[in-house]
């Protein structure tokens, strides 16, 4: 039998593709397998980070269902921390008339903000000025507070998709962001976190947001200021980062802000967040 573990991942021996998948006796953690989902007992893909990442056992599982008939869950659906990078993408930085940064801009989203890869994006109340924001997320998996860039990048467990979709009005409201950026169920999260040993600690993956079938984002993750590896060192400088906390790295030009005229997101629009080797978000604005 094969069994794979984030232990092994310094060696270079298994790549994975983890979800949460919601089902009727609650969510459960799967890991895909030449289409097919491979359920474990374990609630969400940020338990098993959690519990060590312990061995997944081909023929341990218990269920196999279709990956195309899976209900995906935000992949950690309850990170204790969601730190999110603004400003880190160089044509982004420039569409929107500022210079490049010395060091990262942060900021912070709840858990309550965080929804499926195919779930409907409630859009803001009382925002007229929605956004779209396709961003690479990566996911912790272990422990890391104050570390040296080495420690950082064995920090990092793999990467996900996220959009960070934004009420301009509300976030600039004040001098402070979060405002803007944590509204609730507004945050696609998945559907897939793959892992470091197939996409490498830093890479160069093409990153795509289409709106209503036409195409509003296009980027390399090459062109951010500041690496995956340097975020987590330089956030884990302020905070303690532990297993399944989550850190979107920022968004690359093409936003509706930046814009003339701005485009905004309205009820019925559809939001396509890609990104290559990973997987794809297809969510709907509704209002509630």
């Amino acid at each position: 039998m094969q069994s794979v573990r984030l232990a092994d991942l310094e060696n270079g021996i298994i790549d994975m593709k983890l979800a949460t998948i919601r089902t009727a006796q609650g969510n459960t953690l799967a890991r895909e397998s030449e289409g097919e989902l491979l359920l474990y007992p374990f609630s969400d893909v940020g338990a098993w980070l959690q519990a060590g990442s312990p061995e997944l056992v081909d023929g341990e599982e218990t269920a196999r269902l279709s990956a195309e008939s899976a209900d995906f869950a935000p992949v950690v659906p309850a990170p204790g921390k969601i730190v999110c990078v603004g400003l880190n993408y160089r044509e982004h930085i420039l569409e929107m008339g500022r210079e490049l940064p010395e060091r990262p801009t942060l900021f912070a989203k709840y858990p309550d903000a965080l929804i499926g890869a195919n779930d409907p994006i409630i859009l803001p109340p009382g925002s007229e000025a929605v956004d779209w924001e396709a961003e690479l997320t990566i996911v912790l998996g272990s422990t890391v507070s104050r570390a040296s860039s080495d420690e950082a990048a064995a920090a990092i467990a793999g990467y996900t998709v996220a959009n960070d979709i934004s009420a301009r009005d509300f976030q600039r409201f004040t001098p402070q962001w979060l405002q803007g950026k944590t509204f609730d169920d507004t945050t696609p999260l998945g559907p897939y976190v793959v892992t470091v040993d197939e996409l490498g600690l830093n890479p160069d993956l093409q990153l795509d947001c289409v709106i209503d079938g036409k195409t509003k984002q296009s980027s390399q993750t090459a062109d951010l200021v500041f690496d995956p590896t340097e975020l987590v060192r330089y956030i884990s400088q302020i905070t303690t980062l532990r297993a399944g906390d989550i850190i979107l790295t920022g968004t690359p030009g093409g936003v509706g802000d930046g814009r003339s005229p701005k485009e905004f997101l309205t009820e019925g629009s559809t939001v396509t967040t890609s990104i290559t080797s990973i997987g794809t978000c297809t969510n709907t604005c509704a209002t509630r």
